[in-house]
């Protein structure tokens, strides 16, 4: 019998070279693992491999091979944030009388809730107008769930801000909020928004978001539908619903940065989502100022409806040498007396620069009824000034 080599290794053949091309394979697996588990503790000594934070109730032993317990704190600045000012949040309470039909009496009853920040040692709260409208009463429920009655301090309808105040022996250091820089903010730096969504069951929940926009505006109409002003608003994508009314938008510092007043759910597109607004601390400010001083807002206006420039068609706007200012609209007291026109471009009041409705309101904010402006606008290709003494809104 002899043997032929035809090329094809036998069975037996193949077996043994896979046997030993598995035991190299096995065998140099084992040395890279004995090698890596023997150097990690040296590297771990010389920080050249960081130790993840973790806890654990048994202890994680060390590299002599003692056991220690290791623990860690999340102290995020989101965290930090939300615990400097979420003392300062309380929910309002809208109490109103309401007929009984089984005992034939009237009564009290709450009819809404939403939020507000307290924001003065004395005891003083921003909210919204709307959350206390019509109330016959108002009640404060505190960060601890304690139930406070408040006074009205004033309303403000165009702005949709309201002061309250509470007993002051109520109000903790640490439950008074610090206002920030509204005018500072930055599309996509984060925003943190504190309340009572949905009501007291849900208070002083917690959403985070960015800054959508900032320098957006809304139209407040009156009972018959007409446009009587303008509101600027933070845009924010942090969840606001209803019951957040009132409450805080913040920064990452913990500082509040806008009061949240709205939220569009559905336009004639369809639903809408992460479209909340809030209004700029900024803005608020003064007209909180005036609240607690007056009970009310005496603005001064120069007379005159308008709309910036810039948010007109190219085809609306009046022929000008530039592409900034307010257009003016109807032209009525001050404004009319002293010569202003429908179409007339606003650029300027005083010394300070207009570029939009906001710039006018935030400057005749800080003047009264009865003073005077000057006026700079173009009419056409010719620059005018005019002399306008300001009256006060209606």
């Amino acid at each position: 019998m002899g043997f032929y080599d035809n090329g094809i290794e036998g069975t037996g053949s193949r077996r043994r070279r896979l046997a030993s091309w598995l035991a190299v394979i096995v065998v140099s697996a084992l040395i890279g693992s004995l090698a890596t588990l023997m150097l990690i503790p040296a590297m771990i000594r010389s920080h050249l491999l960081p130790i993840p934070a973790y806890e654990t109730q048994g202890g994680a032993p060390d590299a002599q091979g003692e056991r220690r317990t290791v623990s860690y704190t999340v102290d995020t600045a989101i965290v930090e944030a939300v615990n400097r000012v979420k003392p300062s949040i309380v929910g309002v309470v809208n109490v109103a009388k309401v007929p009984d039909f089984w005992r034939g009496q009237i009564i009290q009853k709450d009819q809404g809730v939403g939020s507000g920040v307290i924001f003065d040692r004395s005891g003083l709260i921003v909210t919204n107008n709307h959350v206390v409208q019509d109330a016959s009463s108002v009640e404060v429920v505190l960060q601890d769930g304690e139930r406070v009655k408040a006074s009205l301090v004033g309303t403000d309808a165009l702005t949709d801000l309201a002061v309250l105040r509470i007993p002051a022996d109520k109000v903790k250091p640490e439950m008074v909020a610090a206002f920030g820089d509204s005018d500072s903010l930055q599309p996509g730096e984060p925003a943190i928004a504190i309340g009572n969504p949905l009501g007291l069951e849900f208070r002083q929940t917690v959403t985070v978001g960015v800054i959508s926009a900032t320098g957006r505006t809304l139209p407040i109409t009156n009972a018959q539908g007409q446009v009587v002003w303008e509101q600027d608003v933070i845009q924010t994508d942090a969840a606001i619903n209803p019951g957040n009314s009132g409450g805080a938008l913040c920064n990452i510092k913990g500082q509040v940065i806008g009061i949240n007043s709205s939220k569009i759910t559905e336009t004639v597109q369809g639903p809408v989502e992460g479209l909340g607004f809030a209004i700029p601390i900024n803005e608020a400010k003064p007209v909180i100022e005036q609240l607690v001083q007056n009970g009310r807002v005496i603005r001064p206006v120069l007379g005159i409806t308008a709309k910036s420039l810039q948010e007109l068609t190219l085809t609306e706007r009046p022929r000008v040498p530039v592409d900034y200012g307010i257009v003016v609209g109807q032209v009525s007291g001050g404004a009319e007396a002293a010569g202003l026109r429908s179409g007339d471009v606003i650029v300027q009041v005083d010394d300070r620069t207009v570029r939009t409705v906001s710039d006018l309101r935030k400057y005749l904010f800080t003047k009264k009824p009865g003073d005077t402006v000057a006026v700079t606008f173009y009419r056409g290709t010719e620059k005018q000034t005019v002399n306008v003494k300001l009256s006060a809104a209606s």
